[in-house]
């Protein structure tokens, strides 16, 4: 079982920025891959960004791809999403992942999950 606890997003203005921020506690977590996934109202979840914990590799979403940043606090597992020129449509309620598989794009498990409001 793993459990991930996230902290951050709130509302911000188009052009801002944000940091996500995401624990995870729990077993098969060296090989995990963290991550982030986003669902805006009346779309689908999406993926956002992930890491590969034991070797540092990274995935990002095209839409994303320059703006956000995905870190690791190599102290303990976490993983912060720095997030920025955010536009409108990043608008969504964020999800830290795990995917304790190893399999990219997917998630073993989510977090509950936070709400991130960008403003025109």
């Amino acid at each position: 079982q793993v459990q991930l606890v996230e902290s951050g997003g709130g509302p911000v203005q188009a052009g801002g920025s944000l940091r996500l921020s995401c624990t995870a506690s729990g077993r098969s977590l060296s090989t995990a891959i963290l991550g982030w996934f986003r669902q805006a109202p009346g779309k689908e979840r999406e993926f956002v960004s992930a890491l590969r914990w034991d070797v540092g590799t990274t995935r990002y979403a095209d839409s994303v791809k320059g703006r956000f940043a995905i870190v690791r606090d190599n102290g303990k597992f976490t993983v912060s999403l720095e997030m920025n020129s955010l536009k409108p449509e990043d608008t969504a309620v964020y999800y830290c992942t795990a995917s304790t598989s190893g399999i990219w794009y997917t998630a073993d498990y989510w977090g509950q999950g936070t709400m991130v409001t960008v403003s025109s």
